[in-house]
Protein backbone atom coordinates (compact mmCIF):
# COMPACT_ATOMS: atom_id res chain seq x y z
CA UNK A 1 0.00 0.00 0.00
CA UNK A 2 1.72 3.42 -0.89
CA UNK A 3 -0.55 6.50 0.63
CA UNK A 4 -0.02 9.91 -0.25
CA UNK A 5 -1.14 12.85 2.62
CA UNK A 6 -1.32 16.75 2.13
CA UNK A 7 0.16 17.05 5.90
CA UNK A 8 -1.06 20.33 8.05
CA UNK A 9 1.59 22.78 8.96
CA UNK A 10 2.38 21.68 13.15
CA UNK A 11 1.62 18.35 12.36
CA UNK A 12 4.41 15.28 13.59
CA UNK A 13 5.47 12.82 11.27
CA UNK A 14 5.13 10.15 13.29
CA UNK A 15 1.74 8.00 14.56
CA UNK A 16 3.03 7.92 18.48
CA UNK A 17 1.54 10.54 20.47
CA UNK A 18 2.93 13.63 21.33
CA UNK A 19 2.11 15.98 23.93
CA UNK A 20 0.56 19.20 22.53
CA UNK A 21 1.22 18.32 18.84
CA UNK A 22 -0.90 16.55 16.29
CA UNK A 23 0.15 13.76 14.57
CA UNK A 24 -0.11 11.47 11.74
CA UNK A 25 -2.22 9.42 13.64
CA UNK A 26 -5.06 12.52 13.84
CA UNK A 27 -5.23 12.08 10.23
CA UNK A 28 -4.52 8.75 8.93
CA UNK A 29 -6.45 5.47 9.94
CA UNK A 30 -4.30 3.14 8.58
CA UNK A 31 -1.63 1.87 11.45
CA UNK A 32 0.12 -0.59 9.06
CA UNK A 33 2.19 2.14 7.23
CA UNK A 34 4.93 4.45 7.94
CA UNK A 35 6.48 7.79 6.24
CA UNK A 36 9.00 7.29 3.49
CA UNK A 37 10.74 10.30 4.70
CA UNK A 38 9.72 13.43 6.64
CA UNK A 39 8.73 16.87 6.56
CA UNK A 40 9.26 18.82 9.58
CA UNK A 41 6.66 19.87 11.91
CA UNK A 42 6.71 23.85 10.36
CA UNK A 43 6.59 22.56 6.86
CA UNK A 44 3.51 20.99 4.70
CA UNK A 45 2.82 19.69 2.14
CA UNK A 46 2.91 15.83 0.20
CA UNK A 47 4.44 13.22 2.17
CA UNK A 48 4.58 9.32 0.69
CA UNK A 49 3.68 6.76 3.26
CA UNK A 50 3.72 2.61 2.93
CA UNK A 51 3.50 -0.70 4.48
CA UNK A 52 6.48 -2.06 2.09
CA UNK A 53 9.39 -1.39 3.64
CA UNK A 54 11.53 -1.29 0.35
CA UNK A 55 9.71 0.28 -1.30
CA UNK A 56 9.63 2.82 1.99
CA UNK A 57 13.64 2.64 1.28
CA UNK A 58 13.62 3.75 -2.78
CA UNK A 59 11.18 6.83 -1.59
CA UNK A 60 13.71 7.92 1.28
CA UNK A 61 17.54 6.35 0.80
CA UNK A 62 19.45 9.83 -0.35
CA UNK A 63 21.66 7.99 -2.51
CA UNK A 64 18.63 7.34 -5.18
CA UNK A 65 18.37 11.19 -5.48
CA UNK A 66 14.15 10.81 -6.25
CA UNK A 67 13.68 14.54 -7.06
CA UNK A 68 11.38 16.32 -4.49
CA UNK A 69 9.86 19.65 -5.68
CA UNK A 70 8.50 22.48 -2.65
CA UNK A 71 7.59 25.79 -3.32
CA UNK A 72 8.94 28.12 -0.75
CA UNK A 73 7.65 31.63 0.00
CA UNK A 74 10.46 34.08 0.95
CA UNK A 75 10.93 37.22 2.40
CA UNK A 76 12.14 39.36 -0.29
CA UNK A 77 12.39 39.96 -3.97
CA UNK A 78 15.06 36.89 -5.12
CA UNK A 79 17.71 38.49 -7.55
CA UNK A 80 19.14 36.43 -10.29
CA UNK A 81 22.38 35.96 -8.51
CA UNK A 82 20.44 34.51 -5.60
CA UNK A 83 18.61 32.07 -7.68
CA UNK A 84 22.06 31.33 -9.60
CA UNK A 85 23.31 30.78 -6.27
CA UNK A 86 20.75 28.08 -5.41
CA UNK A 87 21.11 26.60 -9.20
CA UNK A 88 24.83 25.93 -8.59
CA UNK A 89 25.23 24.81 -4.95
CA UNK A 90 25.09 26.70 -1.97
CA UNK A 91 27.73 25.88 1.21
CA UNK A 92 25.77 25.79 4.53
CA UNK A 93 28.66 25.01 6.52
CA UNK A 94 28.67 21.63 7.72
CA UNK A 95 28.29 20.73 3.35
CA UNK A 96 27.45 22.13 0.38
CA UNK A 97 24.17 21.58 -1.74
CA UNK A 98 23.95 20.06 -5.13
CA UNK A 99 23.11 22.01 -7.80
CA UNK A 100 18.85 22.56 -7.82
CA UNK A 101 16.35 23.66 -10.08
CA UNK A 102 15.32 27.38 -8.44
CA UNK A 103 12.89 29.18 -10.46
CA UNK A 104 10.04 32.22 -9.52
CA UNK A 105 6.78 31.31 -9.56
CA UNK A 106 3.60 33.26 -9.00
CA UNK A 107 1.81 31.62 -5.58
CA UNK A 108 0.24 28.38 -6.33
CA UNK A 109 -2.93 28.42 -7.87
CA UNK A 110 -4.72 26.02 -5.44
CA UNK A 111 -2.66 26.77 -2.24
CA UNK A 112 -4.94 26.29 0.86
CA UNK A 113 -4.67 29.30 3.72
CA UNK A 114 -1.95 28.13 6.58
CA UNK A 115 -3.35 28.08 10.38
CA UNK A 116 -1.58 29.78 11.93
CA UNK A 117 -1.05 32.02 8.43
CA UNK A 118 2.63 33.67 8.16
CA UNK A 119 3.56 37.36 9.43
CA UNK A 120 1.97 39.47 7.08
CA UNK A 121 4.74 42.76 6.70
CA UNK A 122 3.18 46.16 4.38
CA UNK A 123 6.70 47.20 3.57
CA UNK A 124 8.72 43.76 3.04
CA UNK A 125 7.35 42.10 -0.32
CA UNK A 126 7.18 38.04 -0.39
CA UNK A 127 8.16 35.92 -3.78
CA UNK A 128 7.41 32.45 -4.00
CA UNK A 129 10.37 29.99 -4.88
CA UNK A 130 10.34 26.44 -6.82
CA UNK A 131 12.94 24.19 -6.05
CA UNK A 132 13.60 20.82 -6.70
CA UNK A 133 16.39 18.82 -5.07
CA UNK A 134 17.37 15.20 -5.28
CA UNK A 135 19.06 15.19 -1.39
CA UNK A 136 17.14 16.01 1.32
CA UNK A 137 19.47 16.77 4.39
CA UNK A 138 18.08 18.39 7.55
CA UNK A 139 15.83 21.93 6.56
CA UNK A 140 17.82 22.64 3.63
CA UNK A 141 15.37 24.42 1.78
CA UNK A 142 15.26 26.80 4.70
CA UNK A 143 18.60 26.93 5.18
CA UNK A 144 19.77 27.39 1.56
CA UNK A 145 16.97 30.53 1.13
CA UNK A 146 18.67 31.99 4.06
CA UNK A 147 22.21 31.66 2.74
CA UNK A 148 21.44 33.46 -0.40
CA UNK A 149 19.48 36.14 2.05
CA UNK A 150 15.94 35.55 1.59
CA UNK A 151 14.38 33.41 4.54
CA UNK A 152 11.81 30.84 4.07
CA UNK A 153 8.41 32.26 5.39
CA UNK A 154 6.35 28.83 4.04
CA UNK A 155 7.41 25.93 2.66
CA UNK A 156 5.21 23.23 1.42
CA UNK A 157 6.21 19.45 -0.53
CA UNK A 158 4.73 20.29 -3.77
CA UNK A 159 6.14 16.54 -5.48
CA UNK A 160 7.88 13.58 -4.99
CA UNK A 161 9.03 11.97 -8.09
CA UNK A 162 5.65 12.38 -10.83
CA UNK A 163 3.24 12.24 -7.02
CA UNK A 164 2.05 16.10 -6.39
CA UNK A 165 0.08 17.16 -3.99
CA UNK A 166 -2.38 19.54 -6.23
CA UNK A 167 -5.81 17.62 -6.06
CA UNK A 168 -5.00 16.58 -2.78
CA UNK A 169 -6.92 18.44 -0.06
CA UNK A 170 -5.21 19.93 3.51
CA UNK A 171 -5.08 16.97 5.98
CA UNK A 172 -6.30 14.32 3.73
CA UNK A 173 -4.73 11.14 1.83
CA UNK A 174 -5.36 9.10 -0.92
CA UNK A 175 -3.86 5.08 -1.86
CA UNK A 176 -1.83 5.69 -5.34
CA UNK A 177 -0.46 2.92 -7.56
CA UNK A 178 3.08 1.55 -5.93
CA UNK A 179 5.07 2.44 -8.85
CA UNK A 180 3.56 6.39 -9.76
CA UNK A 181 6.96 7.60 -7.92
CA UNK A 182 9.03 6.39 -9.60
CA UNK A 183 8.02 6.85 -13.72
CA UNK A 184 10.28 10.36 -14.06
Amino acid sequence: MLIAFNKPFGVACKFSPEPGRKTLADYIDVRSVYPAGRLDWDSEGLMLLTDDGVLQARIAEPKRKMAKVYWAQVEGSPSQTALHQLRKGVSLGDFTTQPANANLIEEPQELWPRDPPIRYRAKIPTAWIELTLREGKNRQVRRMTAKVGFPTLRLIRAAIGKVRVEGLALGTWREIGPDAPWSG
